[in-house]
């Protein structure tokens, strides 16, 4: 025994390792060292001595975070009155504006990813949108965009060759090269049946407000950026 020195040891404590006789030495050794006796599941462990116990043992405390960081998601705050009426106020200024707007249910990826609000001193929203670039297997998120904003200007930093950031120029390199005639802005039409999948095309000229009217949105839009000229199977109604 560590605490005592006189009797054989008997349990081992696992946050500390410090052997122990008996009861007595446990709660000696737990008030001399600060010690809670719990183990610590984040202590480092060398590669020479890394079990498949030390494995199960870390794929478990990923578990218990990935719950509580989910549980932490999950509640209060989203089943929070102050929640409902955000969404419900959204849906309905949404309506006024001829925009079905849909929400998910709490835990879907898109209910948590939404950050959509509306200034009611401007009187319009700030939407979060999502920009998908097929030909180059591109996805961005913008969030806080204007209402009033034309698409043209949306994706000025994007396929425009002068505003486009360096980086994200190379990365879109076969949009930046092509004639702006050559861009066609799709968006999803919602509630179709799966094999029967449908995109409506958007006015490059026009604001997002005056695009998402007399349309579905769920949670927020996003818009499907391709080239006139290369071959896609997304399916334009009305052509």
């Amino acid at each position: 025994c560590e605490t005592c020195s006189e009797e054989e040891a008997k349990y081992r404590c696992p946050r500390c390792m410090k052997y122990s006789c008996s009861l007595l030495c446990v709660k000696k050794h737990k008030l001399a060292l600060s010690c809670n006796g719990v183990r610590d599941k984040t202590a480092f462990v060398p590669v020479n001595e890394f079990t498949d116990l030390n494995l199960l043992s870390d794929y478990r405390f990923l578990e218990d975070v990935g719950r509580t960081a989910d549980a932490a998601a999950r509640y209060p705050t989203m089943h929070s009155p102050a929640t409902k009426k955000l969404l419900y106020c959204l849906r309905n200024k949404a309506r006024k504006c001829n925009i079905d707007l849909r929400t998910l249910p709490v835990g879907f990826t898109k209910r948590r990813e939404n950050s959509t609000t509306f200034n009611f001193t401007e009187k319009k929203f700030y939407w979060h949108l999502k920009l998908v670039f097929p030909h180059c297997h591109a996805e961005y998120i913008l969030k806080g965009v204007p209402d009033d904003k034309t698409l043209t200007d949306i994706l000025k930093p994007y396929i425009d060759p002068v505003e486009t950031d360096p980086v994200v120029c190379q990365r879109l390199k076969i949009y930046t090269m092509s004639p702006q005639s050559d861009v066609q802005i799709l968006m999803k039409i919602e509630n179709r049946k799966q094999n029967s999948v449908r995109y409506n095309e958007l006015d490059a000229s026009r604001s997002l407000l005056d695009n998402l009217k007399g349309k579905i949105i769920i949670e927020y839009p996003t818009l499907f950026v391709v080239l006139k000229t290369l071959k896609n199977d997304m399916v334009v109604l009305g052509q």
